[in-house]
């Protein structure tokens, strides 16, 4: 049920609609309304009122009135809140009481994670950790089968304000139903790059915390760096390969002729994204999945409305226009002279 994550019951939640729907009813009532034993519902009605879901009228008898759901629900996020930042600070305080008994282990910079599910749990446990930003080099292999979780996961942190910066290595792109996921975490606020070779895996958090391979890939081990020259260096390479990367996707809208659509459509930043990843015609075609004469005809279509005579001059343009379509505000144009 949607209140679960609040710390309401499956039980709670079913009484307070009913009463959503039957404000003012009786115990009496509410018993025969509900089908719940007189016991059982006294214990549910006080659980909702010591969580701000209904208030007792002085009428009499008795009668319960449920809270309006969207200052109840507010209350009860405002708790959880207030409830996760005590744990927080008591487990920083745990920290801080741990270093204070001299024990070097706790002290060390590095610390090896081995297998699969373990290094899973550890990549997801840092970008929940991250308060602002997070710097990723994503290629395969994948310690989990489906990324459908993670892509979850991202949309959720992006939403909370932490802004991930992505370098995907070109054997990272497609099928084309990953594609898609990809172009959907761009949109909401992913900024993504693709850079041949990408050297290793790798993610950042905050700029104080990292996770890296410590072996082969394949071998499922990978090293988590705290604060430290090593991990300033990871850092340093992830922005020497960010400058060096190609941006992923176009910008939305194109100030071009009619030739191409002022709103490109999902398989057109589809394509570009590929396209901009350095992938033969060939290759675009089996990640997406269409024959090669479509990929054929829309590369052609594309480049016939930038006015471009190459690939490279179309790719170019293109990133030309989706930084000028960036640096606009309040949805502005600036004024540079392009055509």
């Amino acid at each position: 049920m949607e209140l679960d994550s609040l710390g309401v019951t499956l039980a709670e939640q079913q009484l307070y609609e009913h009463l959503l729907h039957h404000p003012e009813r009786t115990r009496a009532e509410l018993v025969e309304l509900t089908g719940l034993g007189d016991t059982r519902l006294r214990g549910l009605l006080k659980s909702l009122a010591d969580k701000g879901l209904l208030t007792r009228t002085q009428h009499r008898p008795t009668r319960y009135a449920p809270a309006p759901p969207d200052i109840a629900v507010e209350v009860l996020a405002l708790r959880r809140q207030q409830e996760i930042e005590q744990a927080r600070l008591a487990g920083v305080a745990f920290c801080n009481r741990m270093r204070h008994t001299n024990n070097s282990a706790l002290e060390t910079p590095a610390e090896v994670i081995r297998g699969r599910s373990a290094v899973a749990h550890r990549f997801r446990q840092i970008q929940q950790m991250a308060r602002q930003e997070l710097l990723i080099l994503d290629k395969p292999p994948y310690v989990v089968e489906s990324d459908e979780e993670q892509h979850l996961l991202q949309q959720e942190l992006q939403q909370r304000g932490v802004h991930y910066r992505t370098i995907y290595d070109p054997d990272a792109l497609g099928p084309a139903d990953r594609v898609e996921k990809l172009r959907q975490l761009a949109e909401s606020g992913e900024e993504a790059r693709v850079l041949d070779g990408v050297p290793m895996k790798l993610v950042i958090a905050d700029r104080r915390m990292a996770l890296a391979p410590h072996e082969h890939p394949e071998d499922d081990t990978a090293v988590l760096l705290r604060s430290s020259a090593l991990l300033d260096g990871l850092v340093t390479l992830f922005e020497t390969l960010w400058d060096q990367a190609t941006p992923l996707w176009p910008h939305h809208r194109w100030p071009v002729r009619d030739a191409v659509p002022d709103a490109l459509s999902t398989r057109d930043q589809q394509l570009l994204a590929l396209l901009a990843a350095g992938l033969t015609d060939q290759a675009i075609a089996r990640k997406l999945g269409v024959a090669l004469r479509t990929v054929e005809r829309r590369v052609r279509r594309m480049m016939d409305g930038l006015g471009a005579r190459t690939r490279f001059q179309a790719g170019l343009q293109a990133a030309i226009r989706g930084v000028f379509e960036s640096e606009v505000d309040s949805g502005e144009r600036v004024n540079r002279g392009m055509p």
